[in-house]
């Protein structure tokens, strides 16, 4: 993702450079495009660059996180063992005195 960003740097200052000398040829689907158009969404692609550009970090650094710390050995879970059952009859209830 940060590889991308510097793309659409560039792109964007292109944009901007270019639009600022003629508005007609990057805005060249609208009929009258003003400087002030480019101006407006100059700084549009201005912040997607940057929010592109610190998702990429993150992620990069989440990526390392990941390959530094060992992978964790999943244990098996414990299996409950039956208690085998007693073949003395119960006990009669002691009575009382």
């Amino acid at each position: 993702m940060v590889f991308y960003s510097f793309n659409l740097a560039a792109f964007t200052l292109f944009f901007f450079v270019l639009g600022m000398i003629k508005p007609k040829w990057p805005l060249f689907f609208l009929k009258e495009p003003t400087r002030f158009m480019i101006l407006m969404i100059t700084p549009i692609l201005i912040m997607i660059t940057v929010t592109l550009y610190g998702e990429g970090l993150k992620r990069e650094r989440e990526e390392k996180a990941l390959q530094e710390t060992p992978a964790k050995v999943a244990e098996p879970a414990p299996v409950p063992v039956p208690v085998p059952a007693t073949d003395a009859p119960p006990s009669a209830p002691a009575s009382k005195k």
